[in-house]
């Protein structure tokens, strides 16, 4: 039954559902690790960077939410009316295209949470087995269990997400406490500023990858799905914006904070290098001496979270979206999406064991992600600020005057991280090609949300 229909004013808490499924693929292991760099790197000056972020989330968030919610439509059955069906199914297949970059990620991460409490003597056997290889097939498989085996899998999902929300608010929260963060100086990071208290340039890579961690567009896109699985019509619009704004908001306290722990632990006691040598592993690892055994233990359980709520919630983004581009339909109910969320799932797999485990130079892979990147994450922006703008798609509900100037501000934002993408990540990669170790250095479990996520390593 439909939001609506069970009341004319439902409580705030139970409008929650597409908003929180949104947040749970942001916050992945790269936000988590890019966060950190950049707390470690710049301290609590950049709290306005992930304020600005999430405000460009929200602003595209919503944007989805009153597609669906107004058309009844899918975004690509719309490009296809408006446009032409080729054209849409070639946006389609670059966002999940992107999905699939990100799932290798989610793999990896996976795999460093459990790694990271790997014991002596565990390189062969079975004990080697299970770390190398074991955990990762495990948890794919209880994700394929977890697509094929409930009817209303969108219910579920909501379900499962607000768990993993619920452990990652008291993961990091717990973290937080440990690192007792100066109230002041984090304040203080609100205000927008070019530098850090040193005097040092924000102007960088790692500062843009923070701005990227919490702008994800195909998350975005993907928006317009989740309301119209919730059955939401145009008289729960203002349910939808609640939801987003919740969700906006989750996103925004959980980055906030990651970077402020790293800014009370290792800002100003780690040199640049070792910063931007971290992976996940060294993160929960550094962690010990300050916060001891179980503050390790609590962040574990916080990337796991992220990295597994990420990981079921992107493998459903790339499959339904190209289900949908495909034109072979675009709710759970059509057999072909669960298809082609469990295509996602098995290729992120095979990646990330390939890469772990036989030393393959994933830099060709990570290379055309990218460039899909650069392409399709701001076209896909525009479209959808174009679609939500159009009296012919929205009627009398098109955006406001004030939502496409954020819009427009979301849009130049991407150009901008696209850019640095093609001019400085992109051939960095095609440099490393000769060399598998200098590759896999590149991506250490973070999640190559190589969208935008990496911070310059």
């Amino acid at each position: 039954m439909k939001d609506s229909q069970k009341g004319s004013s439902p409580a705030w808490f139970k409008r929650l559902g597409p908003g929180i499924v949104t947040a749970c693929v942001v916050i992945g292991p790269g936000s988590i690790l890019s966060s950190t760099k950049v707390g470690a790197t710049h301290g609590f000056s950049t709290a306005w960077v992930v304020a600005l972020g999430c405000f460009l989330m929200l602003t595209y968030v919503t944007l989805g939410a009153r597609l669906g919610v107004i058309t009844g439509e899918s975004a690509a059955s719309i490009l296809s009316r408006k446009t032409k069906r080729w054209f849409a199914t070639m946006v389609c297949l670059g966002l999940a295209l992107i999905s699939v970059a990100y799932q290798f990620g989610n793999n990896l991460a996976v795999h460093a949470a459990f790694n990271a409490y790997r014991p002596d003597g565990a390189d062969s056997g079975f004990l080697g087995f299970l770390f190398d290889w074991g955990i990762v097939i495990f948890f794919n498989t209880l994700a394929l269990l977890f697509i094929f085996g409930f009817k209303d899998l969108y219910r579920v999902l909501e379900r499962i997400m607000m768990g993993f929300v619920g452990l990652m608010l008291l993961a990091f929260l717990i973290n937080l406490v440990f690192a007792s963060p100066d109230l002041i100086a984090f304040a203080k990071g609100f205000v927008p500023s070019a530098t850090n208290d040193r005097g040092e340039s924000l102007i960088s890579l790692e500062l843009v990858a923070l701005l990227g961690t919490t702008f994800v567009l195909s998350a975005a896109f993907y928006q317009s799905y989740l309301v119209r699985f919730r059955g939401w019509k145009k008289d729960d619009l203002p349910s939808g914006m609640v939801d987003a704004r919740v969700g906006a908001l989750i996103m925004m306290v959980l980055t906030l904070m990651i970077v402020a722990t790293a800014a009370s632990v290792f800002y100003g006691n780690l040199s640049v290098d070792q910063v931007m040598s971290m992976n996940a592993s060294d993160v929960a690892n550094q962690l010990r001496p300050a916060f001891g055994e179980k503050g390790k233990l609590i962040f574990c359980i916080g990337l796991f979270s992220a990295a597994y709520s990420s990981f079921i919630v992107n493998s459903m983004i790339g499959g339904f979206i190209l289900s949908d581009g495909l034109g072979l339909g675009d709710t759970p109910n059509h057999k072909a999406t669960r298809i082609c969320t469990a295509l996602v799932l098995i290729f992120g797999m095979v990646v990330s064991l390939a890469v772990t485990n036989l030393g393959w130079n994933p830099v060709s892979a990570i290379v055309a992600a990218q460039a899909a990147t650069v392409i399709f994450a701001p076209l896909a922006a525009v479209l959808l600020w174009w679609m939500t703008a159009s009296k012919d798609v929205m009627g009398e509900n098109r955006n406001s005057l004030a939502l496409n100037v954020a819009a427009a501000i979301g849009i130049i934002a991407l150009l901008f991280m696209a850019f640095r993408l093609a001019i400085f990540e992109i051939p960095k990669r095609l440099k490393s090609v000769e060399s598998p170790t200098k590759a896999a250095a590149l991506i250490p479990y973070s999640d190559p949300d190589i969208a935008f996520r990496e911070g310059g390593q």
